[in-house]
């Protein structure tokens, strides 16, 4: 009995210590952290290799890690250009690719930070062929000063994508994927129902792919000082070790990090020293007060207010949550026009249309509203910027996607292999139980379903008609669920003007009449949870995976329990994964 008393409070005293101190020392270290001092003479440290979201993420906590995110870092180097104290850049690469769009951002930024004569130095550790490597090297060679560690591999030999189509698998073991599509570009489900790239599915993604495979060569041909053609010869007969990459003339420097780095600190002048990059945001955090608003959403779009979880980054647009803080730019008397950030792949349409909503109440108070997209403006990440009076994206942000799909996988002849049956009741209409997941849709269900997407389909064409100016028979003309590139959507009339954050900025000055928009204060708005509000939502978030966590513990003991729930959990997979689906988005 002794020793259950003992281990009971060593339970709660380890429970105490997690929901108590852990909080406390988070808080602590960020009050500590949140104005560090640089020093006179600084080089700015910035990691590339942990990744980047395009905004800061929801979760409070998240800074406290380093990261930073692809907005940090233009906001902080625009300031940097005209801190004296900041002398020089140190950018480490990552070894993979990096999304097209936040390379051409950050190379932007990185050019007028040179521009205001400050120098950069960029080290790699290696360009591994994946992803987008393409767009990793060409942000290296805007640096103007790259280096390669001595035994790293220069890859950036193409641009790659793969996907994973289960259409076989499915039909093999009994999975009934059901969905209806708006048009025959809008393959968001087709890794669900095909074997292979249908025909439209190979079509549009070639075409992006290559869009942004050339553009990629061709800003970094343009800092190597070469044409384009030459370059994407030299790099296609690839792969090369660092030696033979610097002999070629694709990089600059080969040597080791701490090479690297001594040769930046050198550059900025006797006394200089690294200072990291997040920690350099920490010092600038934006004030209040503002000419134009600045109102972000990263991620996919949804309905409700978001919630953040300790464990998670929280990104996500939620409706109420953007559609509040649209609506209290509105209202600011002291706001002249918005910038809306978005970087969204889509989602509920009628989520959508209450940003979209949103959008339109702070035009009618007389306040442009220019669209910056990052990575994805696609689909709902479209519908919510399409009446917006400009939109700015970057070349290579994949843009449109205007179509819809709905629909779900049956499971039940899967699951009886088995031995697991499917039975649903309902009661009400026939439409009641369409979306249970043991059957298929019947022919009168089907019918409802591709009436509602025509439907939506029709909204979103009447939405991007209105907002571009365009005919409604021109916009079904480009739409058809087809993704564009930033570049190919403004010759299509979808996008107004290429660029990034910057950009957007000074188009909104300019439209509100505000003059130099680098003399223009920007007023960023979020969600207000008040002091202790993050800290109580991820404390909740973090007590509910506690829970669960002990409880399986428990169950676990159990070795028949183990063997129950290996199968259940398969089983609870394919259905989660089909409610998912089965929601009736536009992404």
């Amino acid at each position: 009995m002794k020793q259950f008393f003992l281990t009971l409070a060593g339970v709660f005293a380890g429970m105490m210590l997690f929901f108590v101190g852990l909080p406390v020392l988070l808080i602590v270290s960020a009050i500590g952290s949140a104005q560090p001092s640089v020093p006179g003479r600084a080089v700015l440290e910035l990691d590339l290799r942990q990744g980047l979201t395009d905004q800061t993420p929801a979760n409070p906590f998240a800074a406290l890690g380093g990261a930073v995110s692809v907005m940090d870092v233009v906001e902080a180097l625009d300031r940097a250009e005209e801190d004296s104290q900041i002398k020089g850049l140190f950018v480490r690469l990552p070894e993979g690719g990096m999304t097209p769009a936040a390379a051409d951002e950050l190379r932007h930024a990185f050019r007028r930070f040179r521009a205001a004569g400050k120098p950069i130095v960029a080290h790699s550790q290696g360009v591994m062929a994946s992803g987008a490597a393409v767009s990793t090297y060409m942000l290296g060679a805007s640096s103007g000063d790259l280096w390669m560690q001595s035994n790293a591999t220069l890859e950036a030999v193409g641009l790659a994508t793969e996907e994973i189509f289960l259409g076989r698998a499915f039909d093999r073991y009994g999975v009934n994927a059901q969905f209806e599509q708006r048009e025959e570009f809008k393959n968001a489900v087709n890794a669900f129902t095909q074997s292979d790239y249908t025909p439209a599915h190979r079509e549009a993604t070639l075409s992006w792919m290559n869009a942004i495979y050339e553009a990629a060569v061709g800003k970094a041909a343009q800092e190597r000082r070469r044409t384009p053609d030459q370059l994407r010869a030299t790099l296609e007969q690839g792969p090369y070790p660092a030696e033979r990459a610097r002999q070629l003339g694709l990089i600059d420097h080969v040597g080791e990090m701490e090479q690297a780095r001594d040769a930046i600190l050198e550059r900025a002048g006797r006394g200089s020293r690294l200072v990291d990059f997040g920690e350099y945001v920490r010092a600038h955090v934006p004030g209040g007060g503002g000419s134009i608003a600045l109102v972000e959403g990263e991620g996919s779009i949804m309905t409700g207010y978001g919630t953040i979880d300790l464990f998670g980054s929280g990104d996500g647009i939620y409706s109420d949550d953007v559609a509040e803080q649209l609506y209290r730019a509105a209202e600011d008397d002291d706001v002249k026009a918005v910038v809306f950030r978005v970087s969204s792949p889509g989602g509920s349409p009628v989520a959508s249309e209450q940003i979209l909503a949103a959008v339109r109440a702070v035009r009618a108070a007389g306040k442009p509203v220019v669209v910056s997209m990052g990575a994805y403006g696609a689909s709902g990440g479209y519908w919510i910027a399409s009446e917006a009076d400009e939109i700015v994206a970057q070349p290579t942000t994949l843009t449109g996607s205007i179509g819809v799909y709905s629909g779900k996988m049956a499971l039940g002849d899967a699951l009886a292999r088995f031995g697991v049956d499917v039975r649903g009741l309902a009661v009400g209409g026939a439409y009641a139980d369409a979306y249970d997941a043991g059957e298929g849709f019947d022919a009168q269900d089907r019918a409802v379903l591709a009436q509602q997407v025509d439907q939506v389909y029709a909204d979103f064409i009447t939405r991007v008609a209105r907002g571009r100016d365009l005919p409604p028979e021109r916009v079904r003309e480009i739409a058809r669920g087809r993704v564009w590139t930033g570049a190919q959507a403004r010759e299509l009339g979808l996008v107004d003007h290429l660029g990034g954050y910057h950009e957007a900025v000074a188009r909104a000055a300019a439209l509100a009449n505000l003059g130099d928009a680098a003399d223009v204060r920007v007023k960023r708005y979020e969600r207000d949870l008040g002091p202790f509000g993050g800290l109580f939502q991820a404390l909740g978030g973090a007590s509910t995976s506690l829970r669960g966590l002990m409880a399986l513990g428990a169950v676990l003991s159990d070795p028949e329990a183990r063997a129950a729930l290996a199968q259940i959990r398969d089983a609870q997979t394919s259905q989660g994964r089909a409610m998912v689906l089965a929601g009736r988005g536009v992404g």
